[in-house]
């Protein structure tokens, strides 16, 4: 074996190489419903808030898909940089068809229920009928979402993010293309509104999920095989869970108090939803950088932990917050000189573009905020410190959030400005508090796998 064969996988890998294709898979992921949003903007702004509401429900699953891609990044993570890439590859299988399983679960509960759900978010009864149609399409086909985030997890944590980022670019192209000709009717194809829409991001996710398996076949460090899928380890699925429920229940309190708060919007009027919808999805793609460079120092720190770097782990985890925090100011500071632009790219509504551009003032002050929260809980994670982000997250969001937004928002009279005042007071708290438990070090003794003794010769990471 060569000196280079010798060299530890975390050593080989780079922040800038492994962040910035999830960066762009990331933004191009949101563009999915954005691109929705913001062509159904150019039929009616009720067509778009009922859309975009349901998108929120889309969004929530999508988010309890992750608890299982959360743990396998983590778990695959760590094996590799301990040198073990054959059980590496087999608790990748377990991912898989437990995500799997799990989807089909959601998409009959979301075709069955979706507009009892949609009747629980207070909308019009127009809006009802349109969000109810579209989440009963996009929801009956959820589960190619859960099957792509397992395969896009186990890809990524081997360091192959740019592969993911190129599927996703494709799945983007496609889905606009689709929007085009089936919400609109161009080029002769049957004009369908929202129908078109819905059914354009299933045909698109579904030709993904297609070149996501091809790629994970290549790029996996040992081959998966056949049995690996159905004949479960159980302490490969307890190391999966023991990461990933805490991770789901940490996402379960966080989009159901959004949820929550999205009725207090709703009772302060349409005009509020309607601006809500417009700059979250403007605000997710500045959220978007932190995710990628959480995911990023998840991946390395993951590695680093398994080899038993602690100290070099603790070290990225650090140079990661200074980055992302200052990348996320000057971005969000540039972007806020054209709110007025970007909320206009969405309605020509006066009122909505009023309100729109002071809300996202505030963005300069909870984005950063935000950034401490999913850096360093990505990184708590990695390390398998994965309960205390949770209770954590549950004392801040239920205690400090929620009662702060009604206050402000509701009772105050504030309105959308008191709401999103009460989400930097909790993404705030939260940061710091996650910023003092990585300090503390407490994380180091959750470590899931340890180092192997005896040098492999399995495939080498390269990035």
């Amino acid at each position: 074996m060569t000196s280079l064969d010798q060299t530890p996988s975390w050593k080989k890998l780079r922040l800038f190489t492994v962040t910035w294709p999830i960066f762009i898979d990331s933004v191009l992921r949101m563009m999915l419903g954005t691109v929705d949003v913001f062509m159904l903007s150019r039929i009616s702004d009720t067509a778009t808030g009922a859309v975009g509401l349901a998108n929120e429900i889309i969004f929530f699953c999508i988010l309890m898909f992750g608890f299982v891609g959360i743990g396998t990044s983590v778990a695959v993570s760590q094996y590799i940089g301990a040198r073990r890439e054959q059980e590496a590859s087999r608790i990748s299988a377990h991912a898989i068809a437990i995500n799997l399983i799990f989807g089909i679960i959601v998409s009959i509960i979301l075709f069955s229920f979706g507009e009892p759900l949609m009747r629980l978010m207070h909308l019009s009864p127009e809006q009802i009928g349109i969000a109810s149609h579209y989440l009963k399409i996009i929801g009956g086909f959820i589960w190619i979402e859960a099957l792509s985030y397992a395969i896009s997890s186990v890809i990524r944590s081997t360091g192959h993010t740019k592969s993911v980022m190129y599927v996703t670019l494709g799945v983007n192209l496609i889905h606009v293309a689709g929007n085009y000709l089936l919400i609109f009717g161009n080029f002769g194809f049957p004009e369908w509104g929202v129908t078109g829409a819905a059914v354009s991001t299933v045909v698109s996710r579904l030709l993904g999920i297609v070149v996501l398996i091809l790629i994970l076949y290549r790029r996996i460090p040992a081959p998966i095989r056949r049995k690996d899928y159905v004949s479960w380890n159980g302490t490969y699925v307890k190391q999966i869970l023991s990461v990933g429920l805490p991770a789901a229940g940490e996402h379960l309190s966080w989009q159901s108090q959004y949820l929550m708060i999205i009725g207090f919007v709703n009772m302060i009027g349409v005009t509020a939803l309607n601006t809500h919808v417009y700059v979250m999805n403007v605000s997710n793609y500045f959220m978007a950088l932190a995710m990628a460079i959480g995911a990023g120092t998840e991946i390395i720190v993951g590695q680093m932990v398994g080899a038993g770097e602690m100290n070099a782990a603790y070290r990225r985890l650090m140079k990661s917050v200074k980055i992302s925090f200052l990348l996320t100011l000057a971005i969000v500071g540039t972007a806020s000189l054209f709110r007025h632009e970007l909320i206009g790219m969405f309605t020509k509504d006066p009122d909505i573009i009023a309100v729109g551009a002071s809300i996202f003032l505030l963005s300069i002050v909870l984005e950063p905020g935000r950034t401490f929260n999913i850096v360093i809980i990505n990184s708590l994670r990695a390390a398998g410190d994965a309960r205390f982000p949770v209770l954590m997250g549950v004392l801040s969001m239920w205690g400090v959030s929620v009662p702060l937004a009604y206050l402000l928002g509701v009772h105050f009279g504030f309105g959308l400005f008191g709401v999103w005042i009460a989400f930097v007071v909790d993404e705030w708290l939260r940061g710091i508090i996650m910023l003092l438990r990585w300090r503390s070090r407490a994380w180091e003794k959750k470590a899931l796998v340890k180092p192997n003794s005896v040098t492999e010769t399995g495939n080498e990471l390269t990035v």
